[in-house]
């Protein structure tokens, strides 16, 4: 998989914060957070337009405060518990329990039978190293996006906690971000559901590296 951009760190921050509010408009979107862009800009300029409902409002800062944590971080190292510190961010506030911790019920998924395991039955440590040790990075950003969403480790919020995590990982390496485009998100919704059932990442990491990528030269 080629690099499709190769950025300095520095200059992929400077770049993630000039995108931030497409990102977290993207980012809502995707969970199914129904806001406008217009309505996203109003809300990072502490404008309110009365057309937010107190919860996605939550959402929305969940998603604010947990990029500008990521930010802050963006050198830890990547392990289950910061993960987790990620999930807390998004979702604190929110009534999601466990909030910053591994889902210890099933779940169902719109769209398909298929039910992943319960996190008790997983080994995410191993998993996360086998992806984190790819030679290739930027396939290594998104099989990370894409394990969290198959994995729902938690109860509420996995499709932010992806787009958060790959993202901290493609910032770190110069890579650029990924964003799925609101008007895609039925077309990328299918190739979900077909990861989803079959556990085969072909098909699903062509669509992101085709339609996802965002950087500079």
């Amino acid at each position: 998989m080629n690099y499709k951009y190769n950025m300095s760190q520095e200059d992929n921050i400077f770049f993630a914060k000039r995108k931030l509010v497409d990102n977290i408009y993207k980012s809502a979107n995707l969970e199914g957070i129904a806001v406008t862009f217009a309505d996203t800009v109003s809300f990072m300029n502490n404008v309110n337009t009365g057309n937010i409902s107190v919860d996605d409002m939550l959402k929305l800062k969940g998603l604010k405060d947990a990029w500008e944590f990521v930010l802050n971080s963006i050198n830890d190292n990547l392990t289950l518990d910061y993960i987790k510190k990620v999930h807390f961010q998004i979702c604190k506030g929110q009534n999601v329990e466990p909030l910053g911790e591994f889902r210890d019920k099933g779940v169902g998924i719109t769209g398909t039978s298929w039910r992943p395991k319960l996190p008790s039955e997983c080994n995410y440590e191993e998993d996360l190293n086998n992806i984190l040790n790819k030679e290739n990075k930027l396939e290594s950003c998104i099989e990370l996006f894409c394990f969290i969403q198959r994995s729902q480790m938690f109860m509420d919020g996995n499709k932010r906690v992806a787009n958060l995590i790959a993202n901290k990982e493609m910032i770190k390496n110069g890579l650029g971000i990924i964003a799925v485009p609101v008007e895609k998100i039925g077309e990328y919704f299918n190739e979900l559901i077909y990861y989803y059932e079959t556990n085969d990442l072909t098909k699903i990491k062509k669509w992101i590296y085709d339609n996802c990528l965002d950087g500079i030269e």
